[in-house]
This record gives C-alpha cells, sequence and structure tokens, in this order.
C-alpha cells in the first residue's frame, strides 16, 4: 500500500519540464503535469506523438533525458525505480499460449508477489472472462485476450493505473464495460492514465483531459 503521510494526499504523479530524446527526435517536449488521485486522465494524440513515452517515463520504463517525475511523493525516471503499487497496460503484455486466462494471472502473481488466487479470479470475474475456463488463451479472440490485459493491470487493486489505447479490440458491450470498471476504480481513489487516438471514448470517461502533439503535453479546457 502507498504509503502518503509524507505526500501531497491529492496529487498522485507530478510532472516537471520533462523531456526525451531518441535519437534526434524529441518525444517528449519539456511535459508538465499534476495528475489528483481518484482521477482518470485522458491523453489523445496521433501516432507518434508522444503519449505512450509518456506513460513509459511514468512507469519508470523510460530513461527521460532531463526533468522530474514524482509519483506518490517520490523521485524516479532517472534511476530505474519503479511505482509503488502500479498496475500497467502498455504493450501487449507477453502471456503464455498454451495456458488458460486464470493460469497466466496466476504466474503473473507469482512475479508480483502479493496477488492471491481469489484476486485473480475475482479480476477475470470483473472483466467478465470465466475464471474456471481451462482452454488456452491461444483459442481467445482478441477481445478476450484485450480483456485479459486489464484483468492483469486491476488485479492487485493498485493505487496507479496506466493504459494505453485499453479498448482497443472491443465492441461496443466490451467498451461499456471498461468505462465501468475504470470509474470503480477511480471510485476506490485510484489515478487511472488512459491514452487512446480515440477522443470521444476518452470525452466520455475523463474528469480531465489532455493532448499530445510532437511530444508538447497541452491541456484541454474543461469538459
Amino acid at each position: 500500500m502507498v504509503n502518503l503521510s509524507n505526500t501531497d494526499q491529492h496529487i498522485a504523479v507530478r510532472i516537471h519540464k520533462v523531456s526525451k530524446h531518441i535519437k534526434d527526435r524529441q518525444v517528449l517536449a519539456s511535459a508538465t503535469a499534476e495528475f489528483p488521485a481518484a482521477h482518470i486522465v485522458g491523453i489523445s494524440g496521433p501516432n507518434g506523438s508522444g503519449k505512450t513515452m509518456l506513460l513509459r517515463a511514468i512507469a519508470g520504463l523510460l530513461h527521460i533525458n532531463q526533468g522530474t517525475i514524482e509519483v506518490w511523493g517520490k523521485s524516479l525516471g532517472t534511476n530505474g525505480s519503479f511505482p509503488e503499487s502500479m498496475g500497467i497496460l502498455i504493450e501487449p503484455i507477453a502471456l503464455w499460449d498454451e495456458l488458460s486466462g486464470a493460469e497466466n494471472l496466476k504466474l503473473l502473481a507469482q512475479v508480483k508477489g502479493n496477488t492471491t488466487n481469489d484476486k485473480v479470479q475475482h479480476a477475470l470475474e470483473r472483466v467478465e472472462l470465466n475464471p474456471h475456463d481451462k482452454r488456452p488463451i491461444r483459442s481467445y479472440s482478441l477481445g478476450m485476450r484485450q480483456r485479459l490485459y486489464i484483468a492483469q493491470a486491476i488485479m492487485d487493486q493498485p493505487q496507479l493505473i496506466l493504459l494505453d489505447e485499453p479498448t482497443n479490440a472491443l465492441d461496443e458491450s466490451g467498451k461499456a464495460l471498461v468505462r465501468s470498471i475504470l470509474f470503480e476504480e477511480r471510485n476506490r481513489g485510484a489515478l487511472i492514465v488512459v491514452v487512446s487516438h480515440d477522443k470521444d471514448e476518452l470525452d466520455a470517461i475523463s474528469d480531465s483531459r489532455y493532448t499530445m502533439y510532437e511530444g508538447v503535453l497541452s491541456k484541454v479546457d474543461a469538459l
């Protein structure tokens, strides 16, 4: 559990003048923002605008060249540290095709070390996958795989959830289910940062909205 005793309990993530260059290309350009807890932040932008790079930086997966990122009051992004209590869906998770959905999540839970079988079952039920389905996930549709990816991101009830195109490959009922889950996670106090090219979907779920273009992060006027 994140200890907020020595931090501003209302701000989960602080990004200050964060820049990143890859070869000759600037993928993040002095990005600055504050994201509060119990909040859904939606970030839209075209492919290659820097959305995913920003998520990776917040997750501690990207070494930034300039600036600072604080998550729960702790600085990261420059020393290889990772945020506490984090669930992510930034890229397709490497799963075991020969195993069932539940077996995959149990193996991932062993890595995390603090996720129980009950939490695995509950996460699968929340995304409307049968936790007792023994079929290997190689037989899953793209939509079922996407639900499984979301289940792994939420199964440990993290305080920070980072999602890249979470409704990808989902039909309308699947998208509605994801919206409901995100609202539930926000209401229990988590910060959820969602990046997507789908502006309408982000407008439907977000408490605050940002856009990215050529690495520049800009806040959108009140929704």
